[in-house]
Order: structure tokens, then sequence, then C-alpha cells
């Protein structure tokens, strides 16, 4: 993506503009990639997402690819192992988010309803396409994702407050944040309008 200036968030980092280039703002319905997606953004919690986005194939590997049902298995035995693993934040309420995230969305499903389709109602299952200008004008959080956030929390879900949770919405596409001046904005749109 070259001429236009790209959203100055990614900064240089080729990890980082490759992510905002072909990941961040495309629309994400799949129900695994978004399980993993809202994990990894828990993670960030008191981080910058490069942190946890340089070492997302390290949690990969940790957590068995994000099977759900997999993780949902893990007992104290398992986490004591993540807790000496390097690759990933050695932070025990972190490591448990994930265990207890993979339960409630295993839980979703036995209920009869898919992780993308629940995620996807809080935005009436379209991809907003926001048309701000600067950085500044763009929101921390909406009402959407305080909405979300607090579905997710009577589901199970934690480390889902409403920044995380539209931090996770931005990323999948759920809202096409890139500024209008930004190369990516016009391909994220193109993508919503050609739906699932």
């Amino acid at each position: 993506m070259t001429g236009q200036a790209r959203c100055h968030w990614c900064g240089t980092d080729p990890l980082y503009v490759a992510y905002h280039d072909q990941v961040w703002g495309r629309p994400e319905y799949d129900d695994r990639t978004l399980f993993e997606k809202l994990c990894l953004d828990g993670q960030q919690a008191g981080l910058s997402w490069i942190t946890i986005l340089k070492k997302q194939h390290n949690y990969q590997q940790a957590y068995d690819q994000f099977d759900p049902e997999r993780i949902a298995g893990y007992g104290e035995e398992k986490i004591a192992e993540l807790l000496q693993n390097s690759g990933i934040v050695r932070n025990r309420l972190k490591i448990e988010s994930i265990i207890r995230n993979a339960r409630s969305y295993l839980q979703l499903q036995q209920q009869g309803q898919s992780f993308s389709d629940f995620i996807w109602a809080f935005v009436d299952g379209e991809p907003v396409q926001n048309r701000w200008q600067t950085q500044a004008e763009v929101p921390v959080y909406t009402p959407a994702a305080e909405a979300l956030s607090r579905a997710l929390k009577q589901k199970g879900f934690n480390f889902v407050g409403p920044t995380i949770v539209y931090a996770f919405m931005q990323a999948v596409g759920m809202v096409n944040d890139h500024l209008l001046s930004c190369p990516a904005h016009q391909p994220c749109a193109a993508e919503a309008a050609r739906g699932r």
C-alpha cells in the first residue's frame, strides 16, 4: 500500500504493517478465528498489541491452535506448564481467562448458537463503515462495544471490558475504523459490501 498514508498506529514494524494491511478491519466470520482473536485481545490488557502480535505463533502452539475443546479441559498441570512458557504472557489470571473463555464458548455452542452469529448480532450482522478523518475522532469504545462486553460477561467470558471488546470489533472488521485517508479503508469497505 503506497501513496496514501496508513493509519499511523501501526508504525513501521513489518509485522504490524502487514497486520494493518491484511487483517485489521477485514470482516471475519469464522467461529474459531473470532475466538482466538478475542482471547488474544484479552491478553493485551495493560500491554501494547504489538507485544501480543509478536507472540501470536507462540500462543497458537501453547494453546493447541486455540481449540476450545482442548483448552476447556486444561487443569492445574497445564496451567503450571503455561506459567513456565516464556513465549506467552505468564500471568495466571490471563492464562485462566483463556480457559474460562473456551468453556464459555463451548456453552454457547451447546445452546445452539454460533460464536460468530452471537458476536455479529451487535452490529446487526453488517460491518459498520466509519468515515473518520483523524485518529482523534476514533472512539476508545462505543455503545455497541459496551453492550457486547456486558453480553460476553453474562455468558461467562472475561478480560472482555468495553475497550478490549472495541479493539476486537475493530480488528475483526465489525467496524471499519481505518481513516478515510488510509489505503486500507476502501478494501475493507469492499469486503464488507460482499458480505459473508
